[in-house]
């Protein structure tokens, strides 16, 4: 007689993560009782808009609960990078977290800069959990148009 077993994806596929963490040096995401969650967030990055105008570029990066003094914006070598770190918040007594799904710990994203870009202007502003990053443009690098004469 043949037994029917239910096929459970989720678990395949935390299997791999497990085993992709382990190749990679990677631990799993650890909880505030030092157990796994069967399904743990993946390592996270901020998310972006990338915009630009006439006079600039510009990068908005969402980093929710994220202090100012945990963020670094560096520029060199024609890459924009920004870095920090959300803290998970510290154990209270008598406090009992049943799910754990926002991710926590470091972060870095990489921009290279565009050709028009001027590295040596960059400014940044931090308010109510938005990071904007202004890349201001190089007026020399813009395109110019050249008439051609047919003779």
């Amino acid at each position: 007689m043949n037994t029917l077993i239910r096929w459970n994806q989720l678990k395949e596929l935390e299997a791999l993560r497990h085993g992709l963490g382990s190749l990679l040096n990677r631990s799993p995401a650890q909880w505030p009782e030092g157990q796994e969650e069967p399904m743990a967030v993946a390592e996270w990055s901020p998310l972006v808009d990338i915009s630009e105008d006439d006079k600039e570029y510009l990068i908005k990066a969402e980093l929710p609960e994220v202090r100012k003094e945990d963020v670094k914006v560096t520029a060199e070598e024609g890459t924009l990078t920004i870095m920090g770190e959300r803290r998970f918040e510290k154990e209270e007594k008598g406090r009992k977290y049943h799910r754990v799904e926002r991710a926590y710990g470091s972060f870095g994203r990489s921009f290279s800069f565009p050709d028009d870009a001027s590295p040596g202007k960059v400014r940044a502003e931090f308010k109510d959990g938005v990071l904007t990053v202004h890349l201001a443009k190089d007026a020399k690098a813009k395109p110019q148009q050249v008439e051609i004469n047919v003779s």
